[in-house]
């Protein structure tokens, strides 16, 4: 079964219980990714690897029953090309990745109010996906090879925000995580010779829409 079959299935059966809690909360946002690089070394010189910033998107089902703690359920989508850049040349590659993850939050204020602070905390695990055509020469191809494959890696992410009650069931939501992975060597594979470690961070700031259940308030 292919990785993204394998992450859909558990996270419809993940969101099963969540949903049937008494208090839930169900929404999606968008905003943009933005990744640190890590360098590449070869040969005394070195190239920076990254993950191009692009779109981001998520859904989320979350659960409320304690006054100030809860938790969500998110699945995360976001494009970014695979990029190496050195020596005024660079090399770039398309791709995707998509993540699941639960995060505990924590509100600054209880359930029913109108502005709830809050940060969050979880694990996971994402996908990196190269999707570009292989191509017969790729520049920096002594430092690292763009690949069509895919990476499965664990995931920290950290965050926090702000849900705004603008109705009576729904919540305007502007956040911003940080998720970091170790770097994706399947995808970035480094040539003979050459060597990366380290994490990648990606920052994704977003805006979006919840809504709840009368309980969930």
């Amino acid at each position: 079964m292919r990785s993204t079959h394998v992450l859909a299935v558990c996270f419809a059966a993940a969101l099963a219980p969540v949903a049937m809690a008494q208090k839930w909360e169900f929404g999606g946002g968008v905003g943009g990714g933005f990744y640190t690089s890590q360098d590449v070394t070869a040969s005394g010189s070195s190239a920076a690897a990254k993950i191009g910033s692009n779109l981001a998107g998520s859904v989320w089902m979350a659960n409320n029953n304690q006054s100030k703690w809860g938790g969500e359920l998110r699945f995360d989508y976001q494009l970014g090309s695979l990029e190496l850049n050195g020596g005024g040349t660079s090399a770039s590659f398309a791709a995707h990745s998509y993540g699941i993850h639960y995060d505990a939050l924590w509100y600054a204020a209880p359930n029913g109010s109108r502005i709830r602070p809050f940060v969050a905390a979880g694990v996971g695990a994402k996908v990196y996906v190269g999707t570009g055509a292989p191509a017969a020469f790729q520049p920096l191809s002594n430092f690292a090879l763009l690949t069509h494959d895919q990476d499965i890696l664990p995931m920290i992410s950290a965050g926090g925000g702000v849900k705004m009650q603008v109705g009576s069931r729904v919540q305007l939501r502007v956040e911003l995580h940080d998720y970091l992975t170790p770097f994706p060597k399947r995808v970035i594979t480094p040539n003979t010779g050459a060597k990366v470690g380290g994490w990648l961070q990606d920052f994704v700031p977003s805006v979006g829409i919840s809504f709840t259940s009368p309980e969930g308030r």
